[in-house]
């Protein structure tokens, strides 16, 4: 079990980045709380990884903090969750957000998120209360700004942000919608990034 890599981010591409370790370059699917996290290309990195075997590949999952790897852990035990979902409740819900949502049995609120239909959300509900039975109350995970996307012409910036929604599980006239809303309300966004913050703060919202 590979649990934990350190190297030099060689890429991103939400959700998935690459890391050199030691002229090794592995491919990590991440979540959005760790993308917004990462440092910028050529800079040293450090993830909390999980390693997922199956017949045809062996799939690498990588955070930014020890609590997302245990959320994420727990998520792909429940009946019908599998790493792709998990990662899109991780990018869609911050994990003091999700403990808080599960507890309260908001259905209304998972159901928000690409995917997650109302017999999910209940079994969620269901099978994620005794496992978060250790979580506490004030469990935080703070998001803090990426680095600055440089270089690139606003429309590749919504292409970005388009291509790493229909990653998490969006159509792809759901996702440009998502985008343009937000750069209708907010024209000075000026980042991938906070682009696909906003247009899933506002897809929970509404």
């Amino acid at each position: 079990m590979i649990g934990r890599l350190r190297g030099i981010l060689a890429d991103k591409r939400a959700p998935e980045v690459l890391v050199d370790v030691g002229g090794v370059f592995y491919e990590v699917q991440v979540p959005m709380s760790t993308v917004y996290q990462l440092p910028a290309v050529g800079r040293e990195v450090t993830l909390q990884t999980h390693l997922v075997v199956r017949e045809d590949a062996h799939l690498l999952y990588g955070f930014h903090t020890a609590q997302e790897r245990q959320m994420f852990r727990s998520l792909i035990k429940v009946t019908g969750v599998g790493p792709k979902m998990a990662l899109a409740i991780l990018s869609g819900m911050a994990v003091d957000d999700f403990v808080r949502t599960i507890r309260v049995n908001d259905i209304a609120g998972l159901t928000r998120m690409p995917g997650i239909g109302r017999k999910t959300a209940e079994r969620l509900i269901v099978e994620m209360k005794d496992r978060l039975a250790e979580w506490g109350a004030d469990l935080q995970v703070v998001l803090q700004d990426a680095m600055p996307v440089a270089g690139h012409a606003e429309r590749a910036v919504s292409q970005e942000a388009e291509t790493a929604l229909i990653a998490l599980g969006y159509k792809p006239q759901e996702a440009a919608r998502m985008i343009a809303g937000v750069m209708k309300a907010d024209p000075g966004i000026v980042r991938s990034e906070d682009l696909i913050r906003q247009a899933l703060r506002n897809s929970a919202q509404s």
